[in-house]
């Protein structure tokens, strides 16, 4: 089987797409993308070295308050990027399986 080359944008858009869907699991994701699922765990562990391992706390869950103003809005800033992002790319799937099903 020959080796397939996907656009940086397609790898950045499924990791983001199973980011967005807390109950979804890699196999699922990679099913309904059509790619395999070692592929994709792929990405996503590229993608988790890439972020770094520390996350800001308000967005980890510890429980505890960023230290000043400016990190809060810092790390809503960043929420907020992260769920357009998601939003974008849902509307880019429902829009590509909306014209699939029309013959």
């Amino acid at each position: 089987m020959a080796n397939k080359h996907y656009p940086q944008q397609f790898k950045a858009d499924a990791v983001a797409l199973y980011r967005s869907r807390p109950g979804a699991t890699i196999a699922l994701i990679a099913d309904d993308l059509g790619v395999n699922r070692e592929t994709l765990r792929s990405w996503v562990r590229n993608d988790d070295q890439r972020r770094g391992p520390s996350r800001p706390a308000a967005v980890a869950g510890a429980g505890q308050a960023p230290v000043s103003v400016e990190d809060e809005n810092a790390v809503l800033r960043r929420r907020v990027r992260e769920l357009e992002e998601e939003r974008d790319i849902l509307r880019k799937a429902a829009r590509y399986f909306a014209g699939e099903t029309r013959w």
